[in-house]
């Protein structure tokens, strides 16, 4: 992880951690390494959320880009995803997306994908921060050399929407409620789901800049919970802010979390043929009960590390189509090169449609062990959650932990790769059992480690 990029590109609070100055710098850096060694300008596509910093971060990042010498096409409001297909199918260089996913609007971010539309590799991510961060003078391209403004961007977004609708089944006569998180969904959701045969609802489509991800989509399912509920319908989907990740909620308003959506998705997969290597991967986070219904289903469940760039370098390497995280990020690799949440939950709507049972029924099958997740705010940065997992004392109060459970149950304690926080996970049979725990960690490094 360099001082710039993290597991997920650039993160921060704008105009703090994240001002136009950087994005500018960013924008003429990676345009100078997309030309290194090409006879023709690179080419970018942009794409942003509803934050209301998107706009700023975007004007510069343009202005950086087109100063040396590429052409850019932005994108307008438009989900993480869709700026990876576009990319592909566009034929640009790179493309990059201004979204701090689901943190709250008063943070932004700025990440990168190939032209392939998948991550930009660490290398070159390297490259651009070097040239950031150096004191290096990047030449300013002048007359007929600067880049250019292109448009055609609705015409790709169509394009986006045309092969996500192509990939629905019969899923006729469902009621949906779709949380579109305040954010960019509140753009595609209705021209997605609206040509499909359900009586669709949206909830949480009104961005105004500061709403994103506030008290709504994947991160808080409780509004949406409660209009499933009242309005009898057959099923919720939330998204988050940028669009790449999906939940589920049941009809009696209870949540379905990543793991439970892969295990549905995967095994319906693996009796079509289509589970590669009867392969799934995960994460370190995924719950107990995932595993076993994978053991008792013959499917291989592979845990990476937290972050969907390390879940997709596992799929590539173990040859997996399916991975994905808790959270709802979730990797269809034979149609998408990024997670989609829209994708996601047109996969859950054709499983679930094939099943004729409830959502509740067809989740049953996925047992849940009670799981414990807290989080520790820290301050100092990388440095400071680097000095907290180092503790020798900490990791002797985690390795006690984990002697005690035995094998009822697991402990993780890991330090986030996009917001300055430790997390502590705790996973038990008895839920009792792993609150006691959770809480003697948590308060063993706010009071021992951090004091």
């Amino acid at each position: 992880m360099g001082r710039l990029f993290g597991t997920d590109g650039i993160r921060g609070i704008a105009n703090a951690d994240l001002d136009a100055q950087l994005a500018f710098s960013v924008g003429q850096a990676a345009a100078a390494v997309l030309s290194k060694g090409k006879n023709k300008r690179p080419f970018i596509t942009i794409g942003k959320d509803t934050r209301i910093s998107s706009d700023m971060l975007e004007a510069a990042l343009i202005a950086g880009i087109c100063s040396s010498g590429a052409d850019v096409m932005p994108l307008g409001v438009v989900p993480t995803p869709a700026v990876a297909y576009i990319t592909r199918v566009s034929g640009a260089d790179a493309g990059i997306v201004i979204s701090a996913s689901h943190n709250p609007y008063e943070y932004n971010g700025i990440k990168i994908f190939n032209s392939q539309g998948f991550k930009l590799s660490d290398e070159l991510e390297l490259e651009i921060e070097r040239l950031v961060l150096s004191d290096t003078k990047i030449s300013l391209k002048k007359s007929s050399d600067m880049g250019r403004v292109v448009s055609g961007s609705n015409r790709y977004l169509q394009m986006y929407v045309d092969k996500l609708a192509s990939l629905s089944e019969d899923i006729a006569g469902y009621k949906v409620i779709i949380d579109c998180a305040n954010g960019a969904t509140a753009r595609t959701a209705e021209m997605l789901f609206s040509r499909l045969p359900v009586e669709l609802t949206l909830i949480s489509d009104k961005p105004n800049g500061t709403n994103i991800n506030d008290c709504c989509g994947s991160t808080n399912t409780e509004a949406l919970s409660k209009s499933v509920i009242s309005s009898g319908a057959d099923i919720g989907i939330a998204f988050d802010g940028d669009g790449d990740r999906c939940i589920i909620v049941d009809e009696n308003g209870n949540i379905v979390d990543g793991d439970r959506i892969m295990a549905i998705c995967g095994y319906d997969m693996k009796k079509k043929g289509k589970l590669k290597n009867n392969t799934i991967v995960a994460t370190v986070y995924s719950n107990l009960g995932f595993r076993v219904f994978a053991e008792n289903n013959d499917i291989k469940l592979v845990a990476a590390a937290v972050g969907d760039r390390n879940v997709l370098e596992m799929m590539q390497k173990v040859g997996a189509n399916l991975g994905g995280e808790q959270s709802g990020h979730l990797i269809f690799l034979d149609d998408a090169s990024t997670g989609d949440g829209q994708l996601a939950a047109l996969k859950f709507l054709n499983v679930l449609a094939s099943s004729q049972k409830t959502v509740s029924e067809l989740v049953a099958q996925v047992p849940q062990y009670p799981q414990l997740l807290r989080s520790i705010p820290i301050e100092g940065g990388n440095a400071v959650k680097e000095a907290v997992m180092a503790n020798e004392a900490l990791k002797k109060c985690i390795r006690d932990a984990e002697k005690e459970l035995g094998d009822t149950g697991r402990v993780l304690v890991r330090p986030s790769g996009t917001e300055a926080l430790i997390r502590v996970m705790v996973e038990a049979r008895d839920e009792s059992k792993a609150e006691t725990i959770a809480c003697r960690l948590v308060d063993f490094i706010k009071n021992q480690v951090c004091k």
